[in-house]
């Protein structure tokens, strides 16, 4: 498997040089040249396989035999090792019509753990067997950056700097970053909202001087092994459905940045037999405006109960876009040209019919977002976070009668106190939640400043 940007000025790269590059030399995103197809059969046979089995069938696909077989089984186990459930993403039946993928059982409590504790291991291997330098840059609306940290503390050859937006993650993401003290881990809390840490990021990545000098790599979902560790869930939960569930199954993705329904898309392009991709967004809806309208078009940017949805710009949109164009580079850079200049894009005709065929996309207002997570507490005791209630609110408007529906469990809902205790419902911590507020936390605040951001990464890699 070779690995080309979407942009189409960077050659064809293999697994190891796709994983460190991150962001394509040219600006976009590395894919692979070819989606590798599933049979029927193969998918098949793929049922009765554990979790940490099904990452290894899946990965073979796309790892060209860089990395020996029996050194990627140690990283995928160890990675998985620390999970809570046995499962690493159990399916949860909630009634007749829907299902749960609860992604939460990970040190952190978030789905980014089940691709960040590989990743982490990843790097710590590519560091070790290349004498690799590996400082890591990634920026965060909340999840991202605790999984990340948590990925790869203390992991000699590795340093990893974390932006997220100042006041703008709730106190338990906030700890779970902050309160990190290992000396190759850096918190910087940004005045500004995460679409600002964001760009700062695709620039530092984008000034090739910069990013070598400095032996940036890239911990967000611009990574594609990102992209490809969540697939794994996808086939794992379809697989784990009972086989009378099975007709015709719905998947609910609560999205922001648009990786996580990217993994699903990608899923489905390899042969996964998913009915409907539902996009669940907040009213940070620019994904829902673009597959209702066919506009793609930052608008402002709204704080939510869901803060991890609170994003404007979603990075892995050019990897959609890229396939929804037939891979044609040509007119792909067009549109991202267009994005930059003009500030939105929009799609019609053929391709317009082809996005409402993909998927379909519901933004989640605040009220009916408490009000779903009060609703399934109530009628199936079963307790939602604010990002995954939007999720099931989703479920609930697209479903049609002998469809099944999996709503991806994205948190705890410890993680999203703030939320849940203004619906009246009191929940008790888990251990390792409750234990953060007595610790002192770790972070620099700076302004939304690029040149101060400069300075403190300068001091921090050396």
């Amino acid at each position: 498997m070779e690995y080309v940007s979407t942009r189409g000025k960077v050659e064809a790269r293999g697994f190891i040089d796709t994983v460190l590059m991150g962001l394509a030399d040219d600006g976009g995103l590395m894919v692979p040249f070819q989606i590798p197809t599933v049979s029927p059969e193969k998918l098949e046979e793929w049922r009765s396989l554990s979790f940490q089995e099904l990452f290894l069938e899946i990965f073979s696909y796309y790892t060209n035999d860089e990395i020996p077989y029996d050194d990627l089984k140690e990283m995928v186990y160890t990675s998985y090792g620390n999970f809570r459930a046995p499962e690493v993403t159990p399916l949860h039946k909630v009634n007749d019509s829907l299902y749960v993928l609860e992604l939460f059982h990970g040190p952190t409590f978030a789905f980014k753990d089940v691709a960040l504790q590989f990743m982490g291991e990843l790097y710590s291997y590519i560091a070790k067997v290349r004498g690799e330098i590996i400082h890591i840059l990634g920026a965060t609306s909340g999840d991202t950056g605790a999984a990340a940290i948590q990925g790869v503390r203390g992991k000699e050859g590795i340093k990893i700097c974390i932006l997220h937006p100042h006041g703008k993650v709730s106190k338990v993401q906030e700890l779970q970053m902050t309160t990190v003290d290992d000396s190759n881990v850096l918190n910087l809390s940004v005045e500004g909202n995460f679409d600002d840490c964001q760009k700062i990021i695709k620039e530092l990545f984008a000034d090739l001087d910069f990013k070598g000098r400095y032996h940036l790599r890239a911990i967000n979902s611009i990574n594609f092994v990102r992209i490809l560790a969540q697939t794994v869930y996808y086939f794992y939960a379809y697989l784990q459905l009972p086989e009378s569930d099975k007709k015709k199954v719905n998947i609910s993705v609560p999205s922001g940045n648009f990786g996580n329904i990217f993994s699903g898309f990608l899923a489905q392009k390899m042969g996964l037999p998913i009915n409907k991709l539902i996009i669940a967004t907040n009213e940070n809806n620019i994904l829902e405006r673009f597959v209702l309208t066919g506009e793609y078009k930052p608008g402002s940017f709204t704080g939510t109960y869901s803060p991890s949805m609170d994003i404007q710009v979603a990075s892995n949109f050019e990897r959609y876009l890229y396939y929804l164009l037939g891979e044609d580079t040509v007119k792909l850079s067009e549109y991202m040209a267009a994005l930059q200049s003009e500030g939105a894009i929009t799609v019609d005709g053929e391709l317009f019919a082809r996005v409402q065929a993909d998927f379909s996309a519901l933004g989640v207002k605040n009220a009916e977002c408490l009000a779903t997570i009060s609703k399934y507490e109530q009628e199936s005791g079963y307790l939602l976070d604010p990002h995954t209630a939007c999720g099931v609110a989703a479920y609930e408007k697209f479903s049609a009668p002998g469809e099944t529906s999996i709503a991806f469990a994205t948190a705890h809902p410890a993680k999203f106190d703030e939320a849940i205790a203004l619906t009246g419902i009191k929940q008790e911590f888990p251990a390792q939640i409750a234990a953060l507020f007595e610790l002192p936390q770790h972070q620099v605040v700076v302004d939304h400043d690029k040149a101060e951001i400069v300075r403190q990464l300068q001091a921090f890699y050396g």
